[in-house]
């Protein structure tokens, strides 16, 4: 009986792995530029901290969350996102003390939702997000979404949209969403039941609603942007002006809205528009949250960040019909002939290891010609074959596999001027 992998998931093979470590590196870099710092915390975390964090009413607490009971009768929640998550630990750390504020982190790794898997979209999947926490300055909302536009620049994305709205502060997401209800109570039953059970808990919800989309009620909702005071339409401009100032386009959609109740203030998603993409869009989404580090146990500490998926940035990249390179090519191929020249061979690739060089050779005993042939399948650069021969001089014939070029050189030599050769061998060789 064969095991298969657990719907939802899949595995990340050796052949594809070089555009994992390409985009995390990217990913990594941008994060050093603007100074955001990584943080790694738990794969799961006591479900309270979802349930109250994320949002009771939220699909995620109610219809996604893997959750189970552990071996102390704890209830435990693999991460279904992880913005929760960096503040409970911003909290518990006490970063909030540190002298540089405000805190900028950066996560990168698998959360866990169980919902029906989609292109680009599954049960464990690999998400990259920013957080900077204890600023209400604006203009970090519009460094955030600078940063998240620039990893997709990076990765050479050209048909990306910044889609922004403001969701305002509580009192005038209190008024919205004393509209809202008075909007669609008369009609509630036209509704799916997720809406009607979300119309008193948290009738913003019913806007993101994917089954009731093409209801006529939607286009006549009230608009967010209606019922924001003067304070919030104030934040609301300067986030905009921040943007212009950055040069960075947007478009501002007042029915956009953020499925986890934290958000406040600036929200954002920002869009896909590869042919072939795909009915769902959104490639990152984020926004501002004041007020969830105090629900948390902590002190008042504004926030606002990002998540995006990893597996839907590869998607976007194939439909614009962009790629990484693969850059972990291999240096050099020893091939042996003989036990002598074997043993020869396996020290020569441990020295060579030794001075930061990607080597292989053979361990099937295998012909010359199955040993080239292996060679030229690992697209090693060059090619030194061993023999009785070499074994006596001390000397190897160093082939380039591009070029068919070869120069003789010692071991002695080739160990001695291993950076040198890696700069210079195209031009040596030639």
């Amino acid at each position: 009986m064969s095991i298969n992998v657990p719907r939802g998931t899949k595995d990340i093979l050796p052949e594809e792995m070089f555009k994992w470590h390409a985009l995390e590196e990217l990913v990594r870099d941008t994060c050093r530029l603007y100074q955001y710092k990584e943080i790694r915390t738990p794969i799961f975390e006591h479900t309270e901290l979802f349930t109250r964090g994320v949002g009771d009413t939220t699909d995620i607490v109610q219809k996604e969350m893997y959750t189970f009971t552990d071996r102390g009768d704890r209830s435990l929640t693999l991460r279904p996102e992880g913005t929760a998550s960096v503040v409970r630990s911003y909290v518990e750390n006490k970063l909030f003390g540190l002298p540089n504020q405000p805190i900028k982190l950066y996560y990168m790794g698998p959360m866990f939702r169980y919902e029906r898997q989609q292109a680009g979209r599954y049960r464990q999947f690999v998400q990259f997000g920013i957080e900077a926490i204890g600023s209400k300055d604006p203009a970090i909302d519009a460094e955030v979404m600078a940063l998240a536009m620039k990893v997709y620049e990076k990765a050479g994305l050209k048909k990306v949209k910044l889609v922004i709205n403001s969701l305002g502060d509580t009192e005038s997401r209190q008024a919205h969403r004393d509209a809202l209800i008075a909007h669609f109570e008369p009609h509630i039953q036209e509704f799916c039941s997720d809406c009607q059970n979300r119309l008193e808990k948290n009738p913003l919800r019913i806007l993101d609603c994917k089954r009731d989309r093409e209801n006529p009620l939607m286009n006549t909702a009230p608009k967010l942007p209606d019922y924001l005071n003067e304070e919030s339409a104030g934040y609301f401009e300067k986030v905009k002006h921040y943007l212009e100032v950055l040069k960075i386009g947007y478009e501002v959609d007042p029915n956009l809205v953020r499925g986890l109740d934290y958000y406040n203030h600036t929200a954002f998603e920002i869009m896909s528009e590869g042919e072939g993409f795909g009915a769902i869009t959104t490639l990152a989404g984020g926004g501002r949250y004041n007020g969830l580090v105090e629900d948390l146990g902590g002190p008042e500490a504004p926030g606002i960040g990002f998540a995006m998926s990893m597996e839907r940035l590869f998607l976007a990249l194939e439909a614009e019909g962009k790629s990484f390179d693969n850059q972990e090519s291999l240096d050099m191929y020893i091939v042996s002939m003989g036990d002598s020249a074997k043993d020869k061979a396996l020290s020569f690739v441990s020295e060579l290891r030794e001075h930061n060089m990607s080597v292989e050779m053979d361990f099937l005993d295998r012909k010359v010609k199955s040993q080239m042939k292996s060679a030229d399948r690992l697209q090693a650069k060059y090619v030194v074959v061993i023999g009785d021969t070499e074994l006596e001089t001390g000397k190897v014939a160093l082939k380039n596999l591009s070029t068919g070029a070869q120069k003789e050189m010692t071991f002695e030599e080739i160990v001695e001027n291993v950076e040198q050769l890696k700069l210079s061998w195209q031009e040596e060789l030639a």
